[in-house]
C-alpha cells in the first residue's frame, strides 16, 4: 500500500472503512518456501532480492470477469485484503477485507465513460470468501464470513492455512488470522487495533465452527504499539510461524514495526501455545518485541508478505515515505527473527489512470512454483473527496492485481 498517513485519508473520505487501505503498506503476507530453480536442496542464507518481475495480466484479468459477471447479485464485485489458501480438495479460498457485494453494469457508466460500473448504493461487507477451481472461480461464500464481535467493531481476515484440528490429529480444518478493529476517532478513523483471534473453518464445507481470541491488544496505552498478528503463516519444522505489524503509520512515523510469533503445528487456535518474540528468545506470553523497524527509514505497513527461499526469508512490503504509494521493497534474514537487512531492490507494479495507490503487496504459494513467486497488491482512490463514488464509477479500481517475480542474489 501506499504511506498510512494516506490509507488514513482514503478512509476518511469513504466514510466506510475500505479494507486494508488503513495502513497503506499492509499489507499479512505469507511465509512460504520457493522451489531453486536449479532444484537443489540448498538451506544456505544468501542475500536475496527482486532478480525480474512482470505483470501476471491472467491472474488479475480472472479477478476481473469474476467481478464483471452479472448473472449473479450477491457475489464479490471488488475487495481488498487479498489472501489465499488452497485446500484438501484442490480448491483454492480467497480471503477479502472490505468487500463490494450486488450487480455491475457494462459500460458505459452514467457519466458516458467506456467503464463497467456499480450503484453507489450497493452491499459493503467488511470480510468476503470466494472459492476457485483450477484456476477459475467459481462462488462467493456468504458473506459477511465473519460477523461483527461488538457494535464499532470489525474483523478483518488476512492469513489462513490447513492444519490438524489438534496436534496429531488426522482431521483437518481451516485457521484463518482475523485482525478485530474497534471505531475511533482521528487518526484512528480506520479503526483502532484490538486484537488478534483465530477462526476455524470445517472441511470441506467451510461451516464456521468457531472464533478465539489468541491476543488482546485493548492494555497496551499506545494504539500505534499495538500489534495485529496474521501477516504471515508459514509451517517449518513442526511450527507455525506467524507475522504481524503495529500501526506506526497512523502515530506519524514513516514505518511501522515488524514482529513475529510460533505455534507448534496444530495449535494456532490455542491461546497458550502461542509464543512471541522477546527480543532474545521466544517467549509464551512475552510481550511481543519488533524484529524490524527503526520507525524511520526501515520498517513495514501493519501488512507484508514474507517468503522462504533456501535458508533465506525474503519480506516485501510497500517502500517507505512517498513512494509507499507505488513502489515495493524488500528485506533479506537468515531467521523469522532476524536480523533484517535492506531496504534492498525496489519495483514499482503498474497501476490503473487516475488518484490511485498501490498497497497490501501478499505472496500466494498456492500458484507459485519453479522459482515464481505470484505477489498480489491492491488498489484504491487517494482523491481528497469521494472516494467511494469513484470506486463505484469505475469498478475494476477496487480489485487485486498480480504480479509474478524471481529472486536473485542481492549485488
Amino acid at each position: 500500500m501506499p504511506d498510512d498517513s494516506g490509507a488514513a485519508r482514503a478512509r476518511q473520505r469513504t466514510g466506510t472503512g475500505i479494507g486494508l487501505l488503513l495502513v497503506l503498506v499492509l499489507g499479512a503476507a505469507l511465509l512460504i518456501a520457493l522451489p531453486d530453480d536449479d532444484g537443489s536442496d540448498d538451506d544456505a542464507c544468501r542475500a536475496l532480492t527482486v532478480g525480474s518481475w512482470k505483470a501476471d495480466d491472467r491472474l488479475t484479468a480472472e479477478f476481473a470477469r469474476y467481478g464483471d459477471d452479472a448473472s449473479r447479485t450477491d457475489d464479490w464485485t471488488g475487495g481488498d485484503g487479498t489472501h489465499s489458501v488452497r485446500l484438501p480438495d484442490g480448491r483454492v479460498l480467497w480471503l477479502f477485507s472490505d468487500t463490494y457485494l450486488g450487480h455491475v453494469y457494462g459500460p458505459p457508466n452514467p457519466h458516458g465513460e467506456s467503464y463497467a460500473w456499480r450503484d453507489t448504493t450497493a452491499p459493503l461487507v467488511r470480510n468476503s470468501a470466494v472459492l476457485m477451481r483450477d484456476g477459475r472461480l467459481e462462488s462467493t461464500l456468504p458473506a459477511p464470513l465473519f460477523a461483527d464481535p461488538a457494535p464499532d467493531q470489525w474483523r478483518w481476515p488476512v492469513a489462513a492455512r490447513v492444519e490438524p484440528r489438534s496436534p496429531g490429529s488426522p482431521e483437518q480444518v481451516v485457521r484463518v488470522l482475523l485482525w478485530v478493529r474497534t471505531a475511533g476517532q482521528a487518526p484512528w478513523i480506520y479503526g483502532v487495533p484490538t486484537a488478534t483471534e483465530v477462526a476455524t473453518l470445517s472441511l470441506p464445507a467451510l461451516r464456521l465452527e468457531s472464533i478465539v481470541e489468541v491476543l488482546d491488544q485493548r492494555s497496551v496505552p499506545d494504539p500505534s504499539r499495538r500489534a495485529l498478528f496474521g501477516t504471515t503463516l508459514v509451517e517449518e519444522d513442526g511450527w507455525t510461524y506467524v507475522f504481524g505489524g503495529d500501526d506506526g503509520r497512523a502515530a506519524s512515523r514513516p514505518a511501522s514495526h515488524a514482529y513475529a510469533a510460533r505455534v507448534p503445528e496444530g495449535g494456532l487456535a490455542d491461546p497458550d501455545a502461542w509464543q512471541y518474540w522477546s527480543g532474545s528468545a521466544w517467549v509464551p506470553g512475552a510481550r511481543p518485541r519488533p524484529v524490524l523497524g527503526d520507525g524511520r527509514r526501515t520498517g513495514v505497513g501493519s501488512a507484508f508478505t514474507v517468503v522462504r527461499d533456501g535458508g533465506t526469508y525474503v519480506l516485501f512490503t510497500m517502500a517507505a515515505g512517498p513512494k509507499g504509494l507505488t513502489t515495493v521493497a524488500s528485506y533479506w534474514a537468515c531467521s523469522p527473527a532476524g536480523p533484517w537487512h535492506g531496504p534492498a531492490k525496489e519495483f514499482s507494479p503498474s497501476l490503473p489512470q487516475g488518484q490511485v495507490a498501490a498497497y497490501n503487496p501478499q505472496a500466494h504459494p498456492v500458484l507459485s512454483g519453479g522459482g515464481r513467486l505470484v505477489l498480489s497488491y491492491d488498489v484504491n482512490w487517494l482523491e481528497t473527496t469521494g472516494a467511494a463514488a469513484q470506486l463505484s464509477r469505475n469498478v475494476s479500481l477496487y480489485r487485486p492485481r498480480f504480479v509474478t517475480l524471481r529472486l536473485a542474489a542481492a549485488r
